[in-house]
C-alpha cells in the first residue's frame, strides 16, 4: 500500500508556466508570498479580537473587525491566485503564517474596547509597510501585481483611519 510522498520524494512539475523572467519571478513570488502570509494572520487577529472585544464601543468595533476580515480573505484569495497565475505554488498553511506574519501576536482573553482598536491599528500598519515595500519591488518586474498591492494598500489604510478614528488618535 502506498501513501502520500515524503517531502522529499515529491516530484514538482509546474500547471502554469510564468512569463516573467527567472529572477523577475523570484522577486514577485516573494511579495506575493509575503502579502498571503500577512493577510492570513490579519483576518485571523480580527476575528480573534471581534470574538473577544467587551466594553462599550463593542457593537461597533465588532462590526468593524468583521469588515477587515472580509477585506483581507478577499485579497488573501486575490494574491493566491495571482501567484498560481505566475506558476508559484502559495503557502497559506498555518505554521508558514505563524513563522512569517509581521503581525505581532494577540493577547489572549476578552479585551477592552481601546485595547482591542490599538491592537487593530498596530496590525494594519505591518501589513500596509509590508505592502508598500512590497509595491515598490515589484513595480518594475511585474506591474500586474503592483496593481493589486495599490488596491489592498488603499483599503487597508481606509481600516487604518477607521480605526485610529475611534480613539481618537
Amino acid at each position: 500500500m502506498q501513501g502520500r510522498p515524503r517531502e522529499s520524494e515529491r516530484v514538482v512539475t509546474y500547471a502554469v508556466k510564468s512569463t516573467l523572467r527567472d529572477e523577475d519571478l523570484k522577486t514577485v513570488g516573494e511579495a506575493l508570498q509575503g502579502a498571503l502570509v500577512d493577510l492570513v494572520d490579519l483576518s485571523l487577529v480580527a476575528k480573534q479580537i471581534h470574538w473577544n472585544v467587551v466594553g462599550p464601543r463593542f457593537r461597533s468595533i465588532h462590526l468593524q473587525l468583521d469588515d477587515v476580515v472580509d477585506t483581507a480573505r478577499s485579497y488573501s484569495d486575490t494574491v493566491a491566485e495571482r501567484a498560481s497565475a505566475l506558476g508559484l505554488p502559495p503557502d497559506g498553511r498555518s505554521s508558514t503564517v505563524s513563522a512569517a506574519s509581521r503581525i505581532d501576536k494577540v493577547t489572549d482573553g476578552w479585551q477592552k474596547d481601546t485595547d482591542a482598536v490599538r491592537t487593530m491599528v498596530g496590525a494594519l500598519e505591518a501589513v500596509i509597510s509590508g505592502a508598500r515595500e512590497r509595491m515598490r519591488s515589484v513595480s518594475e518586474p511585474d506591474p500586474v501585481t503592483e496593481d493589486i498591492f495599490i488596491q489592498l494598500t488603499g483599503d487597508l489604510e481606509k481600516h487604518h483611519w477607521m480605526f485610529q478614528a475611534e480613539n481618537g488618535s
